[in-house]
């Protein structure tokens, strides 16, 4: 039956099929009766993060003529100013480490973290990563903090609950459920975009915070909303904890991430058809760089990375900076028509890399 002719039935006939709709829905709307047993057994680990920093203000003499603002220039020192922001975070470790936004702590002069039990206590940065939005900071805690562990974001599926814990607008202790609308998205934000997309309402103050499966499983940090208001119309953005872990680690080991590098000028090749890629072209070689070094060049099509499809520029990308500097990747290619393979020695990603 189309919808067409389901306009059209006699009363009765719709009625019956009104009557079928309304008596199937309960079978979709099934959902956990109550996420308070997990909420009581891991909001002890999710803190509030409150930092102060100092930001250059307006030149007070910058309306002045010239010859006055010289005249008055040794009078003032540069005008600056005390901004303070919010934002959540989680205790992945007894003694007091605590993943977050590096949005949230990258630029602070001063980082205090607030606990549900109403303790506070300063926290210096550890390490973070603007690429990837994750930053790790510590606390110096008095005894064994409640933490909570990572789950499996790779086993997350488009439909499962989820739960957010966080400060939104500076109202600690807040808690959201929904599902995951969406897995891999893209938003534009750096090269290695992998988001969960939420629709658990999450709002400013929330970044930093965890979102959590239904065994009460970090699977996730919100960074991001997409809305019109500056506030939840439904759709956030999570970073996944597979990438989170990964990160959290090495800052914990060396204070930094260190990621492979190409040195390279991509661009995604289509098929004849239009409707995929063949490879991944080198437009363009840093002179001295390690693609050069290992002998890539220019006109190079990128067929396959370690053996697996390059079907975009984004894939290898994350295969290169997924290698450690210094290590080895096996380049398919495709040089003036004819198939080979090249094994490319990355080098270190330069800070401020995309």
């Amino acid at each position: 039956m189309t919808a067409e002719t389901a306009r059209f039935l006699p009363r009765r006939g719709a009625l019956a099929l009104l009557a079928t709709l309304v008596l199937a829905a309960p079978a979709f709307a099934e959902g956990p009766q109550s996420f308070a047993p997990l909420v009581k057994r891991v909001q002890p680990a999710v803190v509030s993060i409150r930092t102060t920093e100092t930001v250059q203000g307006d030149d007070p003499l910058a309306n002045l003529p010239p010859e006055f603002q010289q005249l008055f220039r040794q009078r003032f020192k540069a005008h600056k100013e005390r901004q303070q922001a919010a934002g959540s975070g989680f205790v992945v470790d007894p003694t007091g480490y605590i993943v977050t936004n590096n949005h949230v702590v990258g630029n602070a002069d001063e980082i205090k973290v607030a606990f549900s039990d109403g303790t506070e206590l300063s926290a210096k940065v550890i390490g973070t990563d603007e690429l990837t939005d994750v930053a790790l900071i510590k606390v110096q805690a008095p005894a064994a903090l409640p933490y909570v562990t990572w789950g499996d974001s790779r086993a997350v599926e488009v439909g499962d609950w989820v739960v957010c814990a966080g400060n939104p607008f500076g109202l600690g202790g807040s808690i959201t459920a929904g599902i995951v609308s969406a897995r891999g998205r893209d938003i534009g934000s750096g090269p290695f975009d992998d988001f969960l997309q939420i629709d658990a309402p999450i709002n400013p103050g929330n970044s930093g915070g965890p979102v959590f499966n239904s065994d009460g499983k970090v699977v996730g940090v919100d960074t991001a909303i997409a809305s019109p208001t500056g506030a939840s119309v439904g759709i956030g953005f999570a970073i996944p904890s597979e990438i989170v872990s990964r990160i959290v680690t090495e800052l914990r080991e060396k204070g930094r991430v260190e990621r492979g590098w190409l040195g390279a000028t991509l661009q995604e090749v289509p098929d004849n058809d239009g409707h995929g890629n063949i490879g991944v072209g080198i437009t363009a070689v840093e002179k001295n760089g390690p693609g050069q070094r290992s002998g890539l060049k220019p006109g190079d099509i990128v067929t396959g990375i370690n053996g697996q499809p390059a079907d975009s520029a984004r894939t290898l990308i994350r295969a290169v900076a997924a290698t450690p500097p210094g290590g080895t990747v096996r380049f398919g290619l495709r040089r003036q028509g004819r198939d080979m393979e090249l094994n490319v020695v990355v080098g270190r990603r330069p800070n401020g890399q995309g």
